[in-house]
């Protein structure tokens, strides 16, 4: 087994020099092959003598078309364990940038240890930085395991390929001539397909990612899409066009399906009564259709991402960023809630996300900070559906947090993977709008490295302390418009307008300092409405300048506006 320190040490320089040297001997093995075509036969020669001469040189010919098969299995094989390990080095060096930016030593047997400083920190902040600490901790430990998965691995590749090279069993498969023998043996000299871990953590795909090569990571994303576009860690350019990839295939196998179902019910003489062929049919043209409305929201101006892309399910998953969330400097995830599906949301809420990347930008440039926006329309889970049958029978009915559960399971670590994917965090919020905000809360119970959490609408968290969501204190924040009854169910945990330590940012109509007019929120479904006082608050968190923020004074859908102090921005 290969150690974390000597991989530290390995350099791809000698077995790219290998390689050139290996690149000369093919060159002059195969100009002897004319040569060796004409030896043993001179025109005219016969008998007995001329016989054993022919029979000698295709002996030779044979052996040669072996060596030469040899030879290039061990360029290939030494080829691309150059790249492998050069690749592997930069994401050592990553690993071991991380831990110093973090004050943690990674010793030789990769082990992972706090180096912190000894300082005196505010005991308001304690738990996070502790949280902090132990999430990067987390990191680095997954990073080095899946740089020694790897290094074991193109260590067995090439030593396999070595070794049958030694012992003569590179097969020419046949071959007629050296050209031939080469071509035989540089496929049996390829390394083998390290797959992604399985049931890895965001920094376990990140780190197994990262060792690889970009024409390794070129090659999955064409062979192995179904590998790539839902692999939390992985940067989201590679998801979305692994994602992309899918669409056609996905399209097909459901209309195929489609087609079986039609195929079962029209010779079917009670039709669906006895089966649940009508009703899967109904699913498969609702999938059918969220990829319709997948397609035309990629289609539209502006960049976008497809992050998600899932029909396992009862109904089609996805999420879609505007924007690139592997260089944004602010990156928002929206989590919607009751009712939601792709085929009948994703369009509106991506509008919505749309118009707050821009609104976040717009603020961004208005008061002179740098940076880009990213947001993203997270519907990765089954959302809980108004039918009778899905509030009285389904498992993931409103009456229930199970579908929240189930669902934060899953949006922990997308929301853990943004981070795991990048050299540099960005500032990371997440959104949730009603039963999605009960997700989110439940979501940010667990170490997610979000920085900041704007609820609106909520039916209550998932937690009745505030201090149970891991965002840094203060930065969680509450918005409850008038008229909003879901908003004051408490049905997860107490209202959130009466937790303790939450941040409360109006819906109210209001006229800001510099002059402009935002509209109010009211009712259950406006606060995502272009120009409204509830989006304006939503934009500043996002863009990280909570200071902005209109606030209402009262711990419900308060009577009072407040404001920053001038001077103080």
């Amino acid at each position: 087994m290969v150690a974390y320190g000597d991989v530290r040490k390995w350099n791809s320089g000698p077995l790219d020099t290998a390689v050139g040297d290996l690149n000369k001997r093919c060159d002059e093995l195969l100009g002897l092959s004319d040569e060796l075509a004409a030896s043993g036969s001179p025109q005219g020669w016969t008998g007995q003598s001329a016989d054993a001469a022919r029979q000698k040189r295709e002996d030779l010919n044979n052996r040669m078309e072996k060596l030469v098969a040899g030879v290039a299995a061990v360029r290939r094989g030494m080829g691309e364990a150059a790249d492998a390990v050069e690749a592997l080095s930069h994401a050592v060096k990553e690993t071991d940038d991380i831990a110093q930016h973090h004050h943690f030593i990674i010793r030789d047997d990769g082990t992972v240890v706090d180096n912190a400083p000894e300082t005196v920190h505010d005991p308001k902040h304690i738990d996070e930085y502790f949280r902090e600490r132990q999430r990067v901790q987390t990191e680095l430990v997954d990073r080095v395991e899946q740089a020694l998965r790897r290094a074991n691995d193109i260590d067995a590749d090439l030593t396999a390929i070595l070794s049958k090279a030694e012992r003569g069993q590179i097969d020419d498969q046949g071959a007629t001539s050296l050209q031939a023998a080469l071509d035989a043996g540089a496929k049996q000299g390829g390394l083998s397909t390290l797959e992604p871990p399985k049931g890895g953590s965001p920094w376990d795909n990140a780190g197994w990612w990262d060792s690889l090569s970009d024409a390794e990571r070129a090659q999955l994303i064409k062979d192995h899409p179904d590998w790539i576009g839902n692999l939390d860690g992985v940067p989201g350019e590679a998801r979305d066009e692994a994602n992309r990839n899918r669409l056609d295939d996905e399209r097909a196998k459901l209309e195929a399906r489609k087609r079986e179902l039609e195929a079962d019910l029209d010779d079917n003489w009670f039709g669906g009564t006895f089966t649940n062929a009508d009703a899967e049919l109904d699913q498969v043209n609702a999938k059918l259709d969220s990829l319709n409305k997948i397609e035309s929201t990629l289609n539209k101006p502006g960049e976008r991402q497809l992050l998600l892309l899932n029909m396992s399910n009862e109904r089609a998953e996805a999420a879609i960023a505007n924007g690139n969330i592997d260089t944004a400097d602010h990156v928002a995830v929206f989590t919607p809630g009751l009712t939601s599906t792709v085929n009948g949301s994703m369009d509106g809420y991506d509008n919505s996300m749309q118009q707050l990347q821009l609104r976040t930008q717009e603020e961004l440039e208005r008061y002179g900070k740098e940076g880009t926006v990213a947001t993203v329309t997270w519907i990765g889970y089954q959302a809980p559906q108004l039918s009778v049958g899905g509030v009285l029978f389904d498992e993931n009915t409103v009456a229930s947090d199970h579908s929240a559960q189930e669902g934060a399971k899953k949006l922990a670590p997308f929301l853990n993977g943004i981070d795991a994917s990048r050299d540099k965090d960005p500032n990371l919020t997440a959104l949730g709008h009603s039963y999605g905000s009960t997700t989110t809360g439940i979501a940010l119970q667990q170490n997610t490295g979000v920085d900041n959490a704007v609820f609106y609408g909520s039916p209550g968290l998932g937690t009745s302390d505030v201090d149970k969501i891991n965002v840094p204190t203060g930065n969680a924040y509450y918005i409850e418009a008038r008229n909003d009854p879901v908003g004051d169910l408490g049905y997860f945990g107490i209202d959130p307008s009466h937790m303790d330590g939450m941040g409360h940012v109006s819906a109210r109509e209001t006229t800001l300092p510099d002059g402009r007019h935002l509209s109010e929120s009211t009712g259950h479904s406006a606060y995502m409405d272009d120009r409204s006082t509830s989006q304006y608050n939503m934009s500043v968190v996002v863009g990280g300048m909570p200071e902005r923020a209109v606030h209402d004074s009262g711990r419900g859908a308060g009577d009072v506006l407040s404001w920053p102090i001038p001077g103080t921005y």
